[in-house]
């Protein structure tokens, strides 16, 4: 079926005009000249067939065609304004798409997105958890949470947290097991590790100066969190990531025996395409979890305080 549809230009005119009743006014709000209102209201005349205004040597009138006409696109007008105003607010309003490893989003995100729904409700997020790289060319992922060096080309990358090592273990395996007062007491128990992360143990020993050890002796796990969480039942001492265990250790279900902290030379980095950094909706979850991980490195440092922390710079 074809469609009998006005010019939308002359439409548009006659909107203006009818409603101020006045061509210079009209012609004022559309930025032309008032002989262009004139022109482009008698193109639309001549396409419907009969006169919209009666003109007189200083005014016009809209006719009995005219108002009913007028009233008619007005409506339109306003549902197409309307049904613009909707698109434009869902596109800017439109879910947030996060791409982070599994562990980050438990331990570290997850727990603190109540109060970004909070300050903000009417942002939407959605999440994808992968260890695999983050591939932004999709247009699918808006922001990636992921752990390296910081230097990823083509997109900008904001430090969160930085990778502070040391071991945790439970407060009921310590008053059970007895205290460890020296590294070498690790002897004794059972060492837990993520096999994503199998150097960590390594590294830490090696800055304590301590060989004894066999830092591939104990329990593996798929994830960091299950190491964690098998920490916090009692099963053993685990490698933790300071940032990601710090409401554990605030909680008192994880202590650190020892105030050494191994410093990595990555961290956990928020990154997003150079291009998309002005978008509306990620900005504001942006800055939302920038200020989070300021907060929760001054938390951190209140924590320990006298923690000896060394800095590797390679394993």
């Amino acid at each position: 079926m074809s469609r009998t549809s006005p010019p939308l230009n002359p439409l548009r005119t006659f909107e203006a005009a009818g409603r101020r009743l006045n061509f210079s006014l009209a012609a004022d709000e559309l930025n032309v000249t008032p002989g262009a209102v004139s022109r482009q209201i008698k193109v639309l005349e001549d396409f419907i067939g009969l006169p919209l205004f009666e003109r007189g040597h200083r005014e016009v009138r809209l006719t009995q065609a005219g108002e009913a006409y007028l009233s008619a696109i007005t409506d339109a007008f306003d549902r197409i304004e309307a049904a613009t105003r909707r698109v434009t607010e869902r596109r800017q309003r439109r879910s947030l798409h996060i791409w982070c490893s599994m562990t980050f989003a438990m331990r570290w995100l997850v727990p603190r997105l109540p109060a970004f729904h909070r300050d903000f409700p009417d942002r939407d997020v959605l999440f994808t958890t992968s260890l695999r790289q983050v591939d932004f060319s999709s247009g699918d992922v808006d922001v990636a949470m992921r752990l390296g060096p910081g230097n990823w080309p083509g997109v900008v990358a904001h430090e969160l947290v930085r990778t502070e090592l040391t071991p945790v273990c439970s407060p009921a395996l310590i008053a059970t097991r007895g205290p460890l007062n020296r590294v070498e007491d690790l002897a004794g128990h059972t060492l837990l590790q993520s096999i994503h992360r199998p150097n960590d143990w390594k590294f830490w020993l090696r800055a304590a100066h301590v060989n004894v050890i066999d830092a591939d002796h104990g329990a593996k796990f798929e994830s960091s969190s299950l190491a964690y969480q098998a920490a916090i039942e009692g099963m053993g001492i685990a490698m933790g990531q300071r940032a990601l265990i710090a409401d554990d250790l605030a909680l008192r279900r994880l202590v650190a025996p020892f105030d050494l902290v191994v410093e990595d030379q990555t961290g956990f980095y928020l990154l997003y395409p150079e291009q998309t950094a002005q978008a509306p909706h990620l900005t504001v979850f942006r800055d939302w979890v920038l200020e989070e991980a300021r907060k929760d490195s001054e938390r951190l440092r209140q924590m320990i305080p006298r923690a000896k922390r060394l800095a590797r710079s390679s394993p």
